[in-house]
């Protein structure tokens, strides 16, 4: 588990191309005919370094989140002190599978990466083709799998954490409201069984489209829908602050979020969200490492970016019993007592998805209060 961040450190940095001149002893000159030496392609040999990739978006429309996450795992490997992992980053703007074969060519044996789900998707059978694991940034567990591990924050675990509150607390009788998106989705089917295993009543599920008109439709109807004492809302901390009152103003139901509001500090300047509860990882080491990534790179970095400074936590790991040049040594990544890093313990499960340990957050006029830690340890 991760203690804390350790003094950074220079060594470790992004893999690059580079050929070093042969030197030799006095010999006669080749014949004038004989043609010059030739570098061959792909990374020069490195016996002594694994050999990771990183597939993050570098142009396009996700360059500044790819960036973070690139940026986040240079300060893993300094921080870490590690001389044993070497990482090349590969754009997947310019084509995920495209980029996944180069870094299979290139001799990697193990994908940090890729970001979007549809990306994950393109790149799986290049990496399962060449035996090479896929620990991704997304959070669709419907890519998990057959060589795929996802780190993404799954929204299903956050609605069962502050549902399991929630009930601990004396809430029996559960609404919410989900977009129709696959998010939405996710979370409906997560929040009903969630209630069930908390032993607790589902009243109803309104779910909404994306217009206001929409959202103030589905928040009235549940306003409307009977003795509702806890309502979940799946959604932006913006939609939730739109939803919130026409709810109160027909009751005095406790407010639940999830993950996507850790962001958002300003939800607790609306009086009517104050006193909601939302669960995501900690965010206690984080606010380290967004300032010294501030300080190195003169900006803040996306949230996602831990998952980039944590996945290689994981591998820095796992490298000391791995042999340069050999497969990744799968099977280390289901270790039953898990990882740790930035955002906290977490472990894979047989499916790949990254079980993560949760804090509940309470929005307050001051920002965001812990009301119930995350565990430490499994």
């Amino acid at each position: 588990m991760l203690r804390g961040l350790a003094t950074m450190a220079m060594v470790g940095v992004l893999g690059a191309c580079q050929v070093v001149p042969k030197s030799s002893g006095p010999v006669a000159p080749p014949p004038p005919e004989a043609p010059p030496e030739t570098v061959g392609p792909g990374l020069p040999t490195d016996t002594d370094r694994h050999r990771v990739a990183l597939l993050v978006p570098q142009t396009g429309a996700n360059a500044d989140v790819g960036a973070a996450i690139a940026n986040a795992t240079t300060m893993a490997l300094l921080d870490s002190r590690t001389e044993r992992v070497r990482i090349t980053t590969y754009d997947t703007a310019l084509g995920a599978a495209a980029a996944a074969r180069q870094a299979v060519a290139d001799g990697n044996k193990l994908i940090l990466g890729p970001l979007l789900s549809e990306d994950v998707a393109a790149v799986a059978p290049v990496a399962r083709g060449a035996k090479v694991p896929v620990i991704s940034f997304s959070n669709d567990t419907g890519v998990a799998g057959n060589g795929v591990f996802i780190m993404g924050y799954v929204p299903g675990q956050s609605v069962e954490r502050v549902v399991a509150f929630a009930r601990g607390k004396g809430h029996q009788r559960f609404g919410a409201l989900v977009p129709k998106n696959v998010y939405g989705d996710r979370s409906a089917a997560a929040f009903r069984s969630a209630v069930s295993k908390a032993g607790g009543t589902l009243v109803a599920v309104e779910s909404y489209d994306r217009s206001a008109a929409a959202l103030t439709g589905a928040a009235r109807r549940i306003a409307n829908a009977g003795a509702i004492d806890a309502v979940l809302i799946a959604d932006s901390g913006g939609n939730a602050v739109r939803a919130v009152p026409l709810i109160k103003g027909a009751g005095s139901a406790q407010i639940l979020g999830t993950e996507l509001w850790n962001t958002d500090a300003s939800l607790g300047s609306n009086p009517a969200m104050r006193g909601s509860w939302f669960a995501s990882v900690s965010d206690g080491l984080y606010g380290q490492l967004a300032s010294k990534y501030r300080t190195r790179f003169g900006r803040t970095p996306y949230r996602l970016a831990s998952l980039g400074y944590d996945s290689v936590l994981l591998t820095v790991r796992i490298a000391r019993d791995w042999k340069p040049g050999t497969n990744f040594p799968v099977n280390r990544l289901l270790a039953a007592d898990g990882f740790g890093g930035i955002d906290g313990i977490f472990r894979f499960n047989d499916r790949g998805i990254a079980i993560r340990a949760l804090e509940v957050s309470e929005v307050g006029a001051g920002g965001f209060r812990v009301v119930d830690p995350a565990p430490t340890k499994w």
